[in-house]
């Protein structure tokens, strides 16, 4: 993923895990295996591995008093108030990691897994669990082997913390479970023996410190809020295209009418498209579209040459894409204080020498955020599905073609033949829906479990799940918004665009030809798709250097729109 354009430090070669200072970046880079020839450079901070001895320490001074701690020397939940003997607790771990692996539906991606095994170790570092410094050093080992615990994706209500998912993190530390390994599903005992690892053998308190905590739910909210800030960015560039595409004003953008309701991601959104527009002349500066049109002089009405303003769908985009922008930013902030909590229970005060049971592996501010981020995240779908239905219908496209369908004369034999991105926006629009839906917000379908100990819960995982999906559709939406942009720019004149919208084009072009003549165009998607994964479409679109894209002929595209039932507009 592309790093963002922020004043925020980059993701660090090196990470020393202490439980405080994890930043979203470190677990993107680390879940997508950026330093993939060394495999992620992680390990647990001299400091941090101190305070666990500690910690631990303390459990067992406790565990000595003969006094009754939750989850330790009690049973689970609702079975808080049956006390067992010291000697039963390492086996009440190990079976707390067996009923627990009862979890359904696909499977949870790679890169989710390394992002869990990463933040449950960086949560488990900052010393107030009770557990040795051995649990993260495993942890940590799986994660620089690429030995990743399988995990399906359901089971989890976010309280008390993420169970289900977790135990199937978990159990590969003691030998069972499975996991995926050098391109294999395989027993984790005998990946761990490959290895040369052996099993840890758990101690009280051990399992529930692996299980009972958000790490799954954050792993899908960290990798959701870089996603999102990169699909602002992507947003921004489409719209700027669509903009010229359809003849638009680019005085919609000036910092003038920002600076008028200085709301941070709105300024920044519209920042970046007017930039994207600078030294466009199909985007024209409003005093520019003003001189388009004569006089009105002594007559009283005259039709204008152009609108002296565009539809809400372009002219309100940074109002759109802003609120994404500004979502992004705190929800950041929440996934980043989730991702350095103890948030497992109960935890050891090694200051006092006390232990506590709390409801910190509730997840309620990551279900709050991802709903949240995936409401702004739909909305941008929304927003660039409306600008696509404007660059394919003729009513609306300022003398676009009909579907954006190459031009012919009325006498040539393709006249009537051809659709264009006719079925290019059915299928935008039943993926805009899709995203739409799945926006819902889930945090608050609580169900009570558990024998009602877990009465309240957050439904977190879900949130998180649903969050990434609605970024997948989104991205989707973009794909094919960005292919008819740069379909209608054609049409128009690409000669005309701006420096930056044209490199954009020009990329966009090394993966998609022209559409001359009716064709599949699922191919188009998936190539526009890589680009965006891989990070390409936001660099050009950020490229300040004035470098353009190498083989960027327009294969198939019309040589002139003058002339072909295409207004090609022109400044004045």
């Amino acid at each position: 993923m592309a790093q963002q354009p922020d004043a925020r430090p980059g993701s660090r070669t090196n990470l020393a895990l202490d439980g405080h200072g994890l930043l979203v970046e470190d677990v993107v880079r680390v879940a997508m295996r950026q330093d993939v020839s060394e495999g992620p450079g992680v390990g647990l901070d001299g400091a941090a591995a101190t305070r666990m001895v500690q910690s631990r320490e303390l459990k067992r001074e406790l565990l000595a008093t003969g006094q009754p701690i939750y989850g330790v020397t009690t049973g689970f939940g609702a079975g808080a108030d049956r006390q067992i003997s010291v000697d039963k607790t390492a086996e009440l771990q190990r079976n707390m990691l067996r009923f627990l692996r009862n979890g359904t539906g696909p499977l949870a991606p790679p890169e989710v897994c390394r992002a869990a095994l990463l933040i449950r170790a960086n949560c488990l570092a900052r010393g107030n669990s009770g557990v040795r410094p051995l649990i993260v050093e495993r942890l940590l080992d799986l994660l620089r082997h690429d030995a990743l615990p399988v995990i399906p994706e359901r089971g989890s209500v976010g309280a008390s913390g993420d169970l289900v998912p977790l135990g199937y993190l978990a159990a590969p530390l003691i030998g069972e479970g499975e996991v995926r390994y050098r391109g294999a599903v395989r027993s984790a005992a005998e990946v761990l023996d490959e290895l040369g690892l052996e099993p840890v053998e758990l101690e009280a308190k051990d399992g529930l410190a692996l299980v009972n905590g958000t790490s799954f739910s954050a792993a899908f909210a960290a990798l959701a809020v870089a996603q999102a800030a990169e699909l602002a960015e992507l947003a921004e560039a489409g719209t700027a295209l669509a903009c010229e595409a359809l003849a638009g004003n680019r005085g919609h953008f000036v910092a003038f009418l920002q600076e008028s309701k200085p709301h941070p991601g709105q300024v920044t959104s519209a920042r970046r498209i007017a930039e994207l527009l600078a030294g466009s002349h199909l985007a024209l500066d409003h005093g520019q579209v003003l001189g388009l049109s004569d006089p009105l002089g002594g007559r009283g009405f005259q039709r204008l040459s152009r609108s002296v303003q565009d539809r809400y769908s372009v002219r309100c985009a940074p109002h759109v894409i802003g609120v994404l922008r500004d979502t992004v930013d705190w929800v950041r902030r929440w996934v980043e204080t989730e991702i350095n909590s103890s948030n497992d229970n109960p935890l050891f005060d090694t200051a006092t020498g006390a232990v506590h049971s709390g409801g910190n592996f509730y997840g309620g501010h990551l279900a709050l955020a991802m709903d949240a981020l995936k409401v702004a995240v739909a909305n941008v779908a929304d927003l660039l599905d409306r600008q696509l239905a404007l660059l394919v219908d003729d009513k609306f496209s300022n003398g676009l073609t009909p579907g954006l369908v190459a031009p012919a004369g009325e006498d040539d034999w393709a006249a009537g033949l051809h659709h264009g991105y006719k079925g290019m926006q059915l299928a935008c629009s039943a993926v805009t829906a899709e995203a739409l839906k799945t926006a819902a917000p889930a945090g608050v379908f609580s169900r009570s479990t558990g024998a009602h100990n877990q009465d309240k819960v957050s439904m977190s995982p879900i949130a998180a799940r649903d969050a990434c999906s609605v970024l997948d559709l989104t991205r989707e939406v973009a794909a094919i918004h960005l292919l008819a942009a740069c379909q209608a720019v054609e049409l128009r004149g690409a000669g005309q665009l701006g420096p930056r919208t044209r490199r954009v084009h020009q990329l966009v072009r090394t993966l998609a030809p022209f559409n001359a003549a009716d064709r599949p165009m699922d191919g188009d998607i998936r190539a526009v798709l890589g680009a965006m994964r891989d990070g390409s479409l936001l660099r050009a679109g950020s490229s300040e250097d004035g470098s353009s894209v190498a083989g960027s002929s327009v294969e198939g595209a019309p040589a002139s729109v003058e002339g072909a039932g295409v207004r090609p507009v022109t400044a004045r």
